[in-house]
């Protein structure tokens, strides 16, 4: 699978948006990065499911310890059914 991405002019890649929270200023920043680093290589697996594998495993780390391990407290704030929760630290070799 091939990457299409839209090469953005130099200043207005790294201009920030101003609505953008920082967690997305973040995401925005360290996908530009990958994107810039990866050039005209094949991503191998696809972007989305390589920036979900890497973002999902460390939310699920942080918000399960700062709920302390509470599993139902943590699947609230994740907004997620606490079984959808289990399969996903299972997946991730966090149970």
């Amino acid at each position: 699978m091939s990457v299409n991405a839209v090469r953005l002019p130099a200043a207005e890649a790294t201009r920030p948006v101003a609505s953008q929270s920082a967690l997305s200023e973040c995401v925005s920043r360290t996908v530009r990065r990958y994107l810039a680093d990866l050039g005209d290589a094949d991503c191998g697996e696809g972007l989305h499911a390589l920036v979900i594998r890497e973002v999902e495993g460390p939310l699920l780390r942080e918000v399960l310890a700062f709920h302390d391990g509470n599993q139902s407290r943590a699947a609230v704030a994740l907004g997620i059914n606490r079984a959808t929760l289990r399969k996903k630290l299972a997946a991730h070799g966090l149970l």
